[in-house]
């Protein structure tokens, strides 16, 4: 690892504790939107992911959330109670199940992309391009992308 002698432990703190600040005050938007569905964070990020892969069979998303199976049938259970998914079985292996977000699904996920999207916007409003660009790959690397 590169040594990072411009930063401090101190300043690394104050780095993570942005990163959690951004979190909170990011899903805290769509906390009212969760709570109008009864639905939470857990429920939130599977319609985010599921509204980015359309489609995506169960082992795919297992790897993206890198869950338990358990934990995500928990959460898929109750997508499906609130007619908020469906499942497809594969053409060529019925095997495998792919996921969709149904029109309520979309709905919901709208709803919460649409306050958040407010947030994000106005942070990147007030930056340069330059540092969007410099914040969006030190987010990828963050997330070994």
């Amino acid at each position: 690892m590169k040594e990072l002698l411009y930063l401090k432990d101190e300043q690394l703190k104050d780095i993570i504790e942005k990163l959690f600040l951004g979190y909170r005050e990011s899903f805290g938007d769509a906390k009212k939107i969760l709570d109008k569905y009864s639905i939470g964070i857990a429920h939130h990020k599977v319609i985010h992911l599921l509204s980015m892969y359309k489609g995506v069979s169960i082992s795919d998303l297992l790897k993206k959330l890198k869950i338990t199976k358990q934990s995500l049938n928990r959460i898929l259970k109750d997508l499906i109670k609130k007619e908020t998914i469906i499942f497809e079985k594969d053409k060529q292996d019925s095997r495998i199940k792919h996921i969709f977000l149904t029109e309520k699904g979309e709905k919901i996920f709208n709803e919460i992309f649409t306050v958040q999207k407010k947030r994000i916007y106005n942070a990147f409003l007030n930056s340069s391009s330059q540092e969007v660009f410099n914040f969006n790959n030190v987010l990828k690397k963050i997330t070994n992308e």
